[in-house]
Parts: structure tokens; sequence; C-alpha cells
């Protein structure tokens, strides 16, 4: 299987480790990911706030590249490089006006964008594509033990993702998870948003969207806390000691990437799934694996 991989910009930032530890996984699954020609960033699913037009152009440039490199699957690490790569392509579907004013703006630089790509989320490809029946054939290490709290985030299954998984409650990752071993605990806020870029602007509200995120997966005492998401796993990691300082909690809790965690029961070296990156060891997670 050969699919086009968006990378986005938190992965050549901070979320490095997401981006390095999902090559790793997919090299050890023996996929074939060919990484977007050129490829520019999303802006965020905010920026369609503010210039929505330019937004659809900016997202439509990277798919009219993927087009151009006969591309079928366009796949996206990030929730938000998802939904606006996915929003795009949908409403350029939709509406015959949008799409000729977005291929006006492409014109620009040369580009056009016919409509021919499908945008996937890793998760969706894995689960679905590969299917966890076949990831787990090729498990070396079973995380029998490790208590899993999934954290998905508000955009990987809204708007743009309730084809691949339940639209409000989301499975994915719980079902991969409890099959490569793991003890996945009940986090109700699983979807429940972490603020996102918030952080930066208004931190009062969004360092009480971590911590009521927190508090509640903290409840299922769980050993480590996996997301989908770059700004999903920052806000959940990074800020657990603001969180802490001004609730008056003592959570440590670690947070890593679901491809880390997973690419580690599939016997990625630690080294190439980048850990030492996150903020808060994981080595007890990893020590509490079965040899």
């Amino acid at each position: 299987m050969k699919y086009t991989y968006f990378p986005g910009c938190s992965g050549e930032a901070t979320a490095k480790a997401y981006d390095i530890s999902t090559r790793s996984m997919i090299a050890k699954l023996g996929l074939e990911m060919v990484e977007l020609e050129d490829w520019n960033c999303c802006g965020a699913t905010s920026y369609f706030s503010t210039r929505e037009l330019m937004s659809f152009a900016v997202n439509a440039r990277n798919l009219s590249i993927a087009e151009a490199m006969e591309s079928t699957d366009l796949i996206a690490t990030c929730n938000s490089c998802f939904t606006g790569l996915a929003k795009t392509n949908k409403y350029m579907h939709q509406s015959p006006k949008l799409a000729e004013e977005v291929n006006e703006a492409l014109a620009q630089v040369g580009r056009t964008y016919n409509g021919t790509v499908n945008v996937r989320h890793i998760v969706d490809v894995l689960v679905n594509d590969y299917g966890i029946d076949a990831i787990v054939e090729k498990v070396t290490r079973r995380l029998t033990g490790i208590k899993v709290a999934i954290y998905y985030g508000c955009q990987y299954s809204r708007p743009m993702g309730a084809a691949f998984d339940d639209f409000e409650f989301p499975t994915a990752l719980d079902r991969l998870f409890e099959a490569m071993g793991a003890t996945v605990v009940d986090f109700p806020y699983k979807t429940k948003c972490c603020g996102g870029m918030m952080m930066m602007i208004d931190a009062a509200p969004a360092t009480r969207m971590c911590y009521e995120l927190l508090r509640n997966a903290a409840e299922a005492e769980p050993d480590v806390i996996v997301c989908a998401c770059p700004l999903c796993e920052m806000n959940m990691e990074a800020y657990q000691s603001k969180v802490n300082a001004k609730y008056g909690t003592n959570f440590r809790i670690p947070v890593m990437y679901f491809t880390q965690l997973a690419g580690y029961a599939l016997g990625c070296d630690p080294r190439d799934l980048a850990l030492e990156k996150q903020l808060i060891p994981v080595d007890a997670v990893l020590a509490a694996v079965p040899a």
C-alpha cells in the first residue's frame, strides 16, 4: 500500500516526535509513504475564521500537489491539518463556485485542483486499510498491564472524520491498544477540546480546559495518556505544571503520541520513536511492558 504523507508544520517543530514515530511505525508495518512535495502550512482551522477563501486556497495548493503526484490518498497526522484539508476537499466538491474561485487563486502559481485526492487521517489508514488484526500480528512487545487513556481530541472525528470512526464517541484507538494488550481506561472527556492554540491567546480558560481533561483522565489512574494530535499532546503534557500551580493539583502523567506507544509495541527502537523528546519521562511506562 502506498500513500502520500502531509507532515504539517508541527511535525517539523513542536511535534517532531510525532513525525519521527509515525515514519518509524509505518516502516515497521511495511507501508510505503511518500512525503508530499513542497507542501505548505494548512493555516490551521482558526484561519478559516479570518480569511476563508485564502484558507481554502492554501489547503487546495497541497491537494493540487498531491494530485500532480498522482496520489489517491493524502495522509495527515495532525487533527487540524486533517480538518483543513478534508474541509477544503469536501467544500470544493460541493460548491462549483468555490472550486472556481480557489482554482483562480491557484492559477496564479500555475496550479489547479480537480478533486481527485482523498484526505485521510493516519488512524483511518492504520485501522481500516491495514487492519488491527494485521497490526497485532507484528507486535513483539505486548502492552499487557499498561493502563492507557486515549485522548482523541475534538477535531479527530468532528466535523470531518465521522466516515472512519464514530462521530461522538470514537473507538478506533481503543480497539487498537486493547488488541495490543493494553488496558484502555474509561475516559469520558476523550473528545473534549483542550483549547488548542488558546493557551497562547487567553491562558486562563485554556488552562481550565486542560485541568478538566487531566482531572477526568486521572480519575482512571492511567499509566499514560496517548494522543492523536500535536496540539492536544502539547497542551496535555507541557502545561501540567501550569495546571498544578493554578489548581493545586499534582499531575505528572506521561503523555505520548499514539504512534510512539504503538511503535514500541511493534518493536521499534526507542531512539527511532523520539521518546527522549517527551517532557514528562516515559521510562516507567516502557519498563512496565513485559520483556
